[in-house]
């Protein structure tokens, strides 16, 4: 595979005519995806995904949202041979630090973390660097003359880059520190970790406490149309029961009751004085995943311009119903001056990370309104690859707890475990409950402080096992509907 470099300038536009010359240029290379190298930066990654989506490439940023300081050892334990040739932060200074590699700065800029709380990877601009050498390289690069270029003598934080006056290349002699670095994949770090029960399935059928269960079908059984609440005073609302019915047993019968419901919908939401923009929360339940195709492409005509957080589980439902669909809606514009505010906060990452499994359809990882966050359902799927972990339960529920808690400290910084309110986990069999439920409450104790403890609602085939007591259960619901007005 050759490598495409493409130069990025200020404006997208001109991003994707260059990236457009390189696809269509005469030597008619076949690219599929871009890769960026956006760590913190949600300017990069928004940037590259506009590109790769009008272009239908796929975005790849694998350093999105890791540990700086692993990623800083990562790099040098590669054997990437990186100099910097620019600092603008305090503490940094021209004179000491230009020319200086990586591995020799890391322990300063650990130092400056801890001090100033600097990013060591420079996602503040602190500094920037240039690679002389790395696994990658057929021929290194020698530096053999440069100077130094004030641009602000600022007293505390001057701001100085290297001009390079003279370079050469000079030829590598192959070792196998030059080989690439191939380390433990970081999406499957949290899954060999001591902490994770070591429980086969056999076992998990002797374990499992006794449960009461609380069957939600006749909920639905007994609804022949579409309910709704009202309106709270600050602007949420509920419309469930949207279904979809078969007409009989094939692909294009799954489509038409696919749209007829989604049709539904969009009139239950008109005749409400609504938009789909107003949906926040969609919850799709489905009497059989393998119908998922199809329903998903009227989902995506319907969902074409909003991105509501999505869930999306397969359950039992009444024998003539296909799917059902429940809405969560927030319409609460606050006017500012002669122009509305709409309070919602939006996290839609469609790179495939180390981070989380990216936002491959038409929904959001996450929408925050005003302080409540409402994230997408997190199936345990390994990042780099989009495929379910190896493992089963044992890897699968530490491994979409570890997605959620990602995708809320990503919409806001420091959200936790303690902040959750109420957590929904769907099993597909109910001998998983104990390792589900042991998950759980590992990460519940492993906080130093928990402010209230989280409701964990344990989900199978549509009934649910409490882990609290009714009087509990109403306490949290007074709190939390006194939070929502």
């Amino acid at each position: 595979m050759k490598l495409c470099f493409v130069p990025v300038y200020e404006y997208v536009s001109v991003f994707a005519s260059e990236l457009s010359i390189v696809m269509i240029g005469e030597e008619k290379e076949e690219v599929e995806g871009i890769s960026v190298g956006a760590i913190l930066s949600d300017y990069q990654h928004v940037r590259v995904e506009n590109v790769c989506k009008r272009l239908n490439l796929q975005p790849l940023a694998y350093l999105w949202q890791r540990n700086q300081e692993d990623l800083l050892r990562e790099m040098i334990s590669s054997n990437v041979q990186a100099i910097i040739i620019k600092v603008a932060a305090l503490g940094l200074d021209p004179d000491k630090h230009l020319g200086k590699t990586l591995d020799q700065m890391e322990p300063y800029l650990l130092e400056l973390s801890k001090k100033y709380g600097a990013h060591v990877c420079g996602e503040g601009g602190e500094y920037e660097t240039f690679t002389l050498d790395c696994p990658l390289f057929k021929k290194k690069i020698i530096v053999d003359s440069s100077e130094v270029i004030t641009h602000s003598a600022d007293a505390f934080a001057p701001v100085a880059y290297l001009r390079f006056l003279e370079l050469h290349l000079e030829d590598k002699h192959l070792t196998s520190s030059d080989r690439l670095f191939m380390g433990n994949c970081s999406c499957e770090v949290n899954c060999n970790e001591d902490n994770i029960l070591a429980l086969k399935e056999e076992e998990d059928q002797n374990e499992t406490p006794p449960l009461i269960w609380k069957s939600l079908t006749p909920l639905l059984q007994n609804s022949q149309k579409s309910m709704s609440s009202g309106k709270s005073p600050s602007g949420y609302q509920w419309i469930n029961g949207i279904i979809a019915t078969f007409l009989s047993f094939s692909e294009e019968s799954v489509i038409i009751a696919a749209a007829q419901a989604f049709s539904s919908l969009q009139a239950t939401i008109k005749s409400k004085r609504l938009e789909l923009k107003d949906i926040i929360l969609v919850r799709l339940y489905l009497k059989n995943m393998k119908d998922f195709s199809s329903i998903n492409s009227a989902y995506v005509t319907t969902f074409k311009h909003c991105l509501p957080a999505r869930v999306c589980v397969e359950t039992m439902l009444p024998e003539e119903v296909l799917f059902s669909i429940d809405c969560l809606i927030h319409q609460s514009d606050i006017k500012i001056d002669d122009g509305l505010f709409h309070p919602e906060e939006i996290l839609h990452v469609q790179n495939i990370s180390h981070w989380a499994p990216a936002s491959i359809g038409p929904y959001s990882q996450s929408i925050k309104v005003r302080e409540v966050m409402y994230p997408a359902g997190q199936t345990a799927l390994v990042p780099s690859t989009m495929k379910l972990v190896s493992g089963r339960i044992q890897t699968e529920a530490p491994m979409s707890l570890s997605h959620t808690l990602k995708i809320l400290k990503a919409l806001h910084r420091g959200t936790g475990l303690p902040h959750i309110l109420m957590a929904h986990c769907n099993v597909t069999s109910s001998k998983f409950i104990a390792t589900a439920l042991d998950t759980w409450q590992k990460n519940l104790r492993t906080q130093k402080e928990v402010p209230r403890v989280p409701i964990l609602f344990l989900v199978y085939r549509r009934a649910i096992y409490e882990e609290v007591s009714s009087r509990q259960y109403q306490a949290f619901l007074s709190v939390f509907h006194k939070g929502l007005n």
